[in-house]
């Protein structure tokens, strides 16, 4: 049903709201089995992404900025994740 409303909001207007972003890039990274768990925080301006918060790997860092491209919308993606081994 949400996919049905995500896929008529996306038809009726090209350019999709970022509250829609926020929450596509937040499921992406919870449903990955890298960075699932971590506490990433999401900040989404006009398309515009920017993860904050701490992961334990370069490879988790990586791959969150990764996932967060992939969201229809988002025009750019700031990483500024924190590498904490200890997290």
């Amino acid at each position: 049903m949400l996919a049905l409303f995500l896929m008529t909001l996306l038809a009726a207007d090209k350019q999709v709201p970022d509250g829609v972003i926020t929450d596509q890039v937040r499921v992406k990274l919870a449903n990955d089995r890298d960075v699932g768990g971590m506490a990433i925080n999401v900040e989404v301006q006009q398309g515009a992404v920017t993860l904050t918060g701490k992961v334990r790997t370069e490879k988790q860092r990586s791959q969150a900025e990764k996932l967060a491209k992939k969201v229809k919308g988002v025009t750019s993606v700031t990483n500024k994740l924190i590498i904490s081994p200890d997290q």
